[in-house]
């Protein structure tokens, strides 16, 4: 057997993390890794391998490939927080803490075809040499750099908007207010929510994010302030994106899109703030300008590069 149990259990936590990329889910990643192993396992060549983690990966990116194409195969889009279990959300959302994976990141590469996905993982994300990328997806070095091309442009920060044009001339939200906003709901801080809140600005939201009897609309700083802090887990896992061309935090509870929170302002305060279902056609782009949150977390094993 050309890779020993001991090789595997030491190559294990590198190859989640990649499978994990890859295909956006915890449980998924798990099954990944155990399939290549069987590959590993039940191969019939007697010659030893000189890098079992680099061949480990390769085999394990070719079944992640494999599930991705499959899944295109079968048209299906990337799952909303809703449709996928709990427990499986759970791990997910552990993961994104335990290696400090940007939330934001795991929502834009679902954009992205099987190869660009491929590509950009192991290259960007885990400094994979291009031939051996290129093996994987069966095809040529400059076939391979292509597809991690084509994935970086396609996960660029938007253009910039308001926040570099000004938010009153383009009547835009204020992104600095949002931000700050969003910083106070993260932990709870009501005084400082209430400071930022317009005394007359509303809340709208769709019943099926509220609690059974949750009112769909709250008017009034403090009112807000109080409710918003009730809801400051889920605000922890909300990441800043555009969604159809607007910039907006997106919840994304262990990467899967389950709410959009649009934020209005006027004159320095929070005037308005929305919160919609996640949908299957809603399009998320990186939000500009370039040093935008999603480009700050880090990825485990990850060096980022270019060819």
């Amino acid at each position: 057997m050309p890779i020993t149990v001991e090789e595997f259990a030491t190559a294990r936590p590198n190859l989640l993390s990649v499978a994990h990329r890859m295909l956006g889910s915890a449980h998924d990643a798990q099954d990944a890794v155990q399939t290549a192993w069987v590959r590993a396992a039940t191969a019939r060549s007697s010659a030893s391998v000189e890098n079992p983690s680099a061949w480990l990966t390769t085999v394990t990116a070719r079944v992640c490939l494999d599930e991705l194409r499959a899944r295109r195969r079968r048209n299906e889009a990337p799952l909303l927080a809703d449709a996928v279990p709990a427990a499986d959300l759970a791990a997910d959302e552990a993961v994104l803490h335990t290696e400090d994976v940007s939330r934001a990141l795991m929502v834009l590469l679902a954009r992205l075809t099987p190869p660009q996905r491929v590509a950009y993982v192991l290259h960007d994300l885990f400094s994979t040499p291009f031939d051996r990328i290129a093996e994987v997806l069966g095809a040529t070095v400059p076939s391979a750099k292509q597809h991690a091309s084509r994935a970086r442009r396609r996960l660029a920060p938007a253009r910039p908007g308001a926040e570099e044009t000004g938010a009153e001339e383009t009547g835009r939200p204020d992104q600095q207010i949002v931000d700050a906003f969003m910083a106070a709901a993260r932990t709870g801080d009501t005084r400082r929510m209430i400071q930022l809140l317009a005394p007359d600005s509303v809340r709208d939201a769709e019943a099926a994010l509220l609690p059974h009897g949750g009112r769909t609309t709250v008017a009034g700083a403090s009112d807000i302030a109080a409710e918003t802090a009730r809801f400051r887990d889920r605000i922890r896992a909300a990441c800043r994106l555009t969604v159809n061309g607007t910039p907006m935090y997106v919840i994304a509870p262990g990467g899967h899109p389950f709410a959009t929170i649009g934020i209005s302002t006027a004159g320095g305060q929070v005037t308005g703030i929305t919160l919609r279902s996640a949908r299957t056609e809603d399009r998320f782009d990186a939000p500009g300008p370039p040093n935008a949150p999603w480009h700050s977390a880090s990825h485990a094993g990850s060096r980022p590069s270019r060819p």
